[in-house]
């Protein structure tokens, strides 16, 4: 996952701004986009997100199209082709990245408060394993830098989203309450939770919040006008 530092946009965008649909200087974006891809050693594929739980198998011809600004509409993508980095781009939303263990499948998720109680991150493990032949158990995922559980304050909505105003719920635990009909959500601890209910055994990151750090992390919810960081995952090699 790249932070703010590291590319040649300036402010609100400074520097290293990804956003594939903002305001920054288009010269910008193509340099950053390119130290992006040089950086990883690979295709980033990136989609027009659109907070919701849509998947695509992409590949090679799919990653030429969006390296020419053409974008898939979906909040996920999964790959079994080397070399094609499935790509998020956030400044608050979850990015979450999985990898099957024998290396046939890795896939990216957009995991806003919509996508997640969408179901976004269980299609994509479903994706993922499909595409690897795998059970979730046999799938790894990983919890990018957003926003954290002192800073991503929600109303009733999106308790009900959830079915944390139901009593009992278990997604109750993940809301503190701030009074006024507000609450503070835990948006990693939502993601963990239903990535661990859905089958993973191993799922680590989600300790940084992008509001909080505001040298290393965009953050819309802090700033406003600002730019977006990237979350990758890829397959480095033919299965074998």
């Amino acid at each position: 996952m790249t932070t703010r530092q590291g590319g040649v946009s300036t402010a609100p965008y400074d520097t290293m701004n990804l956003h594939t649909g903002g305001a920054d200087a288009p010269e910008a974006l193509v340099e950053n986009r390119a130290r992006f891809a040089a950086a990883i050693g690979g295709r980033p594929l990136f989609l027009n997100q659109m907070h919701g739980s849509r998947v695509v198998r992409v590949g090679s011809a799919d990653a030429e199209r969006s390296a020419r600004g053409e974008r898939l509409e979906a909040d996920a993508a999964v790959s079994t082709e080397p070399g094609v980095a499935c790509a998020i781009q956030v400044a608050d939303c979850l990015p979450v990245l999985f990898a099957a263990h024998d290396g046939g499948a890795v896939g990216a998720a957009h995991a806003g408060w919509r996508g997640l109680a969408g179901g976004v991150l269980e299609a994509t493990l479903e994706a993922v394993c499909e595409a690897a032949g795998c059970a979730p158990a046999a799938v790894d995922a990983w919890i990018g830098a957003g926003i954290g559980p002192g800073h991503f304050e929600v109303g009733a909505d999106v308790l009900a989203a959830f079915g944390a105003d139901i009593a009992g719920s278990p997604a109750a635990s993940r809301f503190a309450s701030r009074g006024g009909g507000k609450w503070l959500a835990d948006l990693p601890e939502l993601a963990r939770d239903r990535l661990i209910t859905a089958g993973v055994a191993n799922v680590s990151g989600g300790a940084w919040c992008t509001y909080a750090d505001a040298s290393r992390f965009f953050s819309y919810r802090r700033d406003g006008v600002t730019g977006r960081m990237a979350a990758a995952v890829w397959l480095d090699r033919e299965r074998g």
